[in-house]
């Protein structure tokens, strides 16, 4: 029988439009507009120049501190602006603007990137060269991967986990990424294998990505210390603390991280940025992004540069078809609606989501009926319903004593509800405001 976790969790349809749609090279734009916050933690510090020539792969804004993210310019050219540009979040942000010379033509052919199966850093080479070259978590949540990586002397760590569910609908961004860059992938596995002195690591994935699972167990080398792991359907299994409940049987604690049961967790696109940096001293300039919708003429995924602004991939993709209600920066259960599709793709930035009139259409809320089925779908186990009714009433404290912070913003029980209530709006403004009163009361 397949592994899951044991506790809540649901089945949305998984409309997977481009998981036979192999990955494309999106043409460079003339512009692209590079956020200096792409990362969880502090913003990185902007060391170009208005009119600066630079060059591919050269450190625009390096790290602002420890938690903190170097950032590369993706494309050869000159910095036409320091700007405030609003980005995926719907927030204005400090970008900086490049306008691309003639090392971007369309027809210019960047270099093959061979297979090197032989990693000859040591671990403490790799750790500073994953820092360096600004690899954050391309899951979604953007963590700087160099913390994740610093096991402190009282953990015991005994396992990787490495994240190849991807079990948001629509979204085959990691799926693709894991037919084409199989064997880097595997190479990448064994240099964090290295970096964290651990003989062990799983490779977990939903059984609906048969073609991935059966080409890594074909790939994967006798005597490699990796697993392949075939899981069950259920979203949201792509959660760190639901895969390695369904992987290893271990609970994280309540406010817990992996590491106080022995694991890391890394996404596969990660840890294909994490080959590509030690094997061939390339920083994170471009990820693959999923564009798709069911009326969009050519739903595609994409390898493309960071700062492309999505319109560019829109247009790729067949331009915004008429009756579009939404535009979605990710999936539909965890994405955020864009105010603007003038806005730049992010390291963070998997999937465009292109959502017609009759499917955007949010039921007429009405009153809670107390039926339990939020609860019951929560994988964190706690009470939707109660967490709404208190940030509706701003008792934000109480709200942190139930846990609202714990919540992993899912959407399950906004999906569920019968009664159409917005489950998942008011507890993420609740948890942002106890975020902020704990911080001013720190």
């Amino acid at each position: 029988m397949l592994k899951t976790f044991p506790k809540g969790g649901i089945h949305p349809p998984e409309n997977k439009l481009t998981a036979d749609t192999p990955i494309k090279k999106m043409p460079v734009p003339r512009v692209v507009y590079v956020p200096i916050s792409q990362h969880i933690g502090i913003p990185a510090e902007i060391v170009v120049e208005v009119k600066q020539k630079v060059e591919i792969g050269q450190v625009i804004a390096r790290s602002g501190g420890y938690v903190s993210s170097n950032i590369h310019a993706p494309v050869a050219g000159t910095v036409t602006k320091l700007d405030m540009i609003v980005d995926t979040t719907g927030y204005k942000k400090q970008c900086i603007v490049i306008r691309t010379d003639d090392k971007n033509e369309s027809n210019y052919q960047e270099p093959e990137f061979p297979l090197i199966p032989e990693i000859a850093m040591a671990p403490e080479e790799i750790l500073q060269r994953i820092a360096d070259f600004g690899i954050v978590g391309l899951g979604g949540a953007t963590f700087p991967a160099h913390v994740k990586l610093h096991v402190k002397a009282d953990k015991h760590l005994d396992c990787l986990i490495v994240n190849g569910v991807e079990c948001e609908p629509y979204l085959t961004a990691d799926h693709r990424l894991m037919l084409e860059k199989t064997d880097e992938i595997l190479v990448g596995i064994r240099i964090l294998m290295r970096a964290l002195h651990i003989e062990r690591a799983i490779i977990g994935i939903e059984n609906n990505k048969r073609d991935a699972i059966e080409r890594f167990r074909e790939r994967n080398p006798k005597g490699s210390g990796i697993q392949i792991a075939a899981l069950q359907v259920k979203y949201p299994q792509g959660g760190e603390k639901q895969l390695i409940r369904a992987l290893l049987g271990r609970e994280v604690p309540m406010n817990g991280l992996p590491l106080d049961v022995g694991v890391v967790v890394h996404n596969v696109g990660t840890v294909f940025a994490i080959y590509q940096a030690v094997q061939h001293n390339r920083p994170l300039m471009e990820r693959v992004v999923t564009v798709t919708g069911k009326k969009l003429e050519k739903p595609s995924n994409f390898w493309v540069k960071i700062g492309t602004p999505i319109t560019d991939l829109l247009a790729e993709a067949g331009g915004v078809p008429e009756g579009t209600r939404k535009i979605v920066s990710g999936g539909p259960m965890m994405g955020k609606a864009l105010k603007s599709t003038d806005v730049p793709v992010t390291k963070g930035t998997s999937g465009i989501l292109v959502i017609p009139d009759d499917e955007a259409s949010r039921g007429e809320p009405r009153s809670c009926i107390r039926c339990g089925e939020c609860v019951d779908v929560c994988p964190m186990g706690l009470e939707p319903h109660l967490l709404m009714n208190l940030t509706e009433k701003s008792l934000f404290e109480k709200a942190a004593r139930e846990d609202i912070l714990t919540c992993i913003e899912c959407g399950s029980c906004s999906y569920v509800c019968p009664s159409h209530r917005p489950l998942l709006d008011y507890i993420r403004f609740g948890k942002s405001i106890t975020k902020q009163l704990q911080t001013k009361s720190a």
